[in-house]
């Protein structure tokens, strides 16, 4: 019987074993940090990750359709996030965020149909990608920054600053987001052929799955979501330029993977990939506040990096050894 209740509990453990990780994490910061466990810091904590976030409500997409990886996002954040804020003064909000929107799901397009319909690797195709498209906003830009004229002369900053009822609006619209994908994902024709197109392609294609199809519309998602973030990271700076988005596209798969996607796709959860992304909030805003150098967040992120592919790689031979 006390072997049986040890089973459960470790399969308990091992299923929300994240959210153990982000309630240990949140002690010992609060203990190391008066001020870290406050309301203040939590809303703080969620503005910070909204970015982010919604970036990997796509990506968690991209991961489960087969164990793709966009590399591209944050070139595309730059990308986005310029076009926003350098045509929203002349063109206004409105024409400047359907620009912004129309070059995230280019982007995406490209990406989806060369990984999807031409079965091209997906890391070699994204990271040209992102080469690419840091040469579109540097010619673009010029390498100078960008910057609102007037920041709160319209509705556009309310995106990024404003608030409803004390919240957030990024914190809204990223709670929004999780909610839609996670039932696109949970109840959807699509999101049931997007689980079994990860986890096997080849025998979609036997019972008239379109993988191609499914795998190109990941990319094209993961664009949409970042042109997305991009319009509000603008909207909360003002300003915007070349290099804005460096680095993102690491936060953001981190917190996938964090969350408990499978590198090797068939598996994943939009929710727990929120968890994955406020773990990475979590650390990165404890270690400011107990004074930790700004580097230790990388090791501290690579670490991670490292665990849970290790993790997951394992735990897929257990089972296929089984």
């Amino acid at each position: 019987m006390d072997l049986q209740n040890s089973n459960k509990a470790w399969t308990v453990v091992k299923k929300q074993g994240i959210i153990f990780a982000l309630i240990i994490i949140v002690l010992i910061f609060s203990f190391a940090a008066k001020e870290f466990f406050t309301a203040d810091n939590i809303i703080l904590i969620l503005r910070q990750i909204s970015i982010v976030g919604i970036m990997a409500c796509g990506m968690t997409y991209v991961i489960i359709g087969g164990g793709n990886f966009d590399l591209s996002v944050g070139s595309l954040l730059s990308l986005t996030c310029v076009l926003a804020i350098s045509l929203h003064d002349t063109l206004g909000p409105v024409p400047a965020m359907l620009i912004a929107v129309a070059a995230g799901l280019a982007s995406g397009i490209v990406s989806g149909w060369l990984v999807g319909y031409l079965r091209l690797n997906s890391m070699i195709v994204t990271l040209g990608m992102m080469g690419i498209l840091q040469a579109v906003v540097l010619i673009y830009s010029g390498g100078k920054y960008s910057s609102l004229s007037n920041p709160d002369a319209t509705w556009f900053s309310m995106l990024g600053k404003g608030s409803l009822g004390g919240i957030p609006v990024p914190i809204i619209i990223y709670a929004g987001c999780i909610i839609i994908f996670e039932i696109v994902l949970k109840k959807t024709v699509f999101g049931r052929q997007l689980m079994a197109v990860g986890g096997n392609s080849t025998a979609c294609r036997f019972t008239g799955i379109n993988d191609k199809k499914i795998v190109m519309m990941t990319f094209v998602l993961s664009g949409l979501m970042t042109a997305v973030a991009g319009v509000i990271l603008g909207a909360r700076v003002g300003a915007a330029q070349s290099t804005i988005g460096e680095g993102y596209e690491f936060d953001v798969i981190t917190g996938v993977i964090l969350g408990g996607t499978s590198l090797l796709g068939g598996s994943g959860s939009v929710a727990k990939t929120f968890i994955g992304v406020l773990i990475m909030g979590v650390l990165k805003n404890g270690f400011v506040m107990i004074g930790f150098p700004y580097y230790t967040q990388w090791i501290a992120q690579w670490v991670i990096i490292i665990l849970v592919v290790w993790i997951d790689i394992a735990t897929k031979r257990k089972k296929v050894l089984v």
